[in-house]
């Protein structure tokens, strides 16, 4: 069997403030601001290496960035 690690991506739209600070720093572009209200959304989830870019550089501490382990037969 072989381990996967992926990550997962949660931005708290409540905290977001639009900022556009996460989709500047991914080297991935897992983030987009979106209409209406231009909040950050990780539209491309499965991309993200975990390096954890986005949840540094939040001023708001709006996203979180989760590891999680998936088995391949």
């Amino acid at each position: 069997m072989t381990f996967l690690a992926n990550f997962s991506v949660f931005v708290d739209t409540r905290l977001c403030k639009s900022c556009g600070l996460c989709v500047m720093v991914c080297p991935k572009k897992v983030f987009e601001l979106r209409a209406p209200d231009g909040k950050s959304v990780p539209v491309r989830e499965e991309d993200c290496i975990g390096c954890t870019q986005c949840f540094n550089i939040c001023p708001d501490f709006a996203i979180t960035v989760f590891k999680k382990e998936g088995v391949q037969a």
